[in-house]
């Protein structure tokens, strides 16, 4: 019995579409190839001229300079991030576990208007969160921060368990009712130990989307308490701007977040498939 391999022909339609890849890579690979040329050379060398060429001598020394400028803002994203991801994940769980498996009249028209919060962008309630803080008494710290992140990212951790939720059998959830187990004990022996791949899911978005953030960081924040974003652009402001410690703060802000896709990036795309097939 012979076995047939089948090769996949080079026709001019592969080599347009791998070479139209490789292009864009390059084209995308150009900033952080930028940054990181930069962050090696000495202040002195550093010139627009010479902007694309590879120092003659590495300067490390970039590094813990910048680290030590940026240290109190990478103590404040650490915090900011780790505590808003985790209470927005937590609470959008406890919301799709209702409006999957506890349906009540007119759930789903609150479910509805819920999801309109997705689509408010951040400079339209800048103002209202700001006056809303300050009657708070939570302006310009990091608690204030982390309510708004927890509450601005409600809508998109709900929907997605929400829809993780639904593939669960609700005959599951019955059976449990009918032996006498209540709303908590349902969820905590039940759901929550199915919703590793929501959680996945919810936390990588929710730690890249609050990490990156800016807008609100350098608004809602004193200087102190200011998250990583902010520091990078105080960094670089003034009129003489040793460009080789932006780049070097630059590269150590992203690369909390490019490690944690590197390496739990396919546990995300398994996350966002997980449920979506019905058998």
């Amino acid at each position: 019995m012979s076995t047939t391999i089948r090769k996949s022909a080079i026709t001019p339609g592969s080599i347009l579409l791998y070479g139209s890849l490789f292009v864009l890579a390059l084209f995308f690979l150009m900033p952080a190839y930028m940054a990181i040329v930069t962050a090696l050379k000495d202040p002195a060398t550093i010139s627009l001229p010479t902007a694309w060429e590879l120092p003659d001598k590495f300067n490390w020394g970039s590094f813990p300079q910048a680290f030590k400028l940026l240290k109190s803002n990478i103590a404040s994203s650490l915090v900011l991030t780790v505590c808003a991801t985790a209470l927005s994940t937590v609470l959008g769980s406890l919301n799709g576990y209702v409006f999957s498996k506890w349906k009540f009249k007119g759930s789903e028209l609150i479910f509805t208007l819920f999801l309109f919060g997705m689509f408010i962008p951040y400079q339209v309630i800048l103002i209202p969160l700001f006056q809303t803080l300050r009657a708070m008494n939570l302006y310009g710290g990091l608690p204030g921060l982390i309510l708004a992140h927890v509450v601005y990212g409600l809508p998109i951790t709900s929907l997605i368990f929400r829809n993780f939720y639904a593939q669960i059998p609700t005959a599951l959830v019955e059976s449990a009712r009918l032996d006498g187990a209540g709303f908590f004990s349902i969820y905590t022996k039940i759901v929550f130990p199915l919703s590793i791949p929501g959680f996945v899911v919810t936390s990588l978005w929710q730690v890249t989307q609050i990490w990156n953030e800016f807008l609100w960081g350098i608004c809602l924040t004193r200087h102190e308490d200011n998250p990583i974003t902010v520091g990078l652009a105080q960094l670089a402001g003034g009129q003489a701007v040793s460009w080789n410690l932006p780049m070097a703060g630059s590269i150590m802000a992203a690369f909390p977040v490019l490690m944690i896709y590197i390496f739990l990036g396919r546990y995300f795309i398994r996350g966002l498939l997980a449920g979506s097939v019905k058998e």
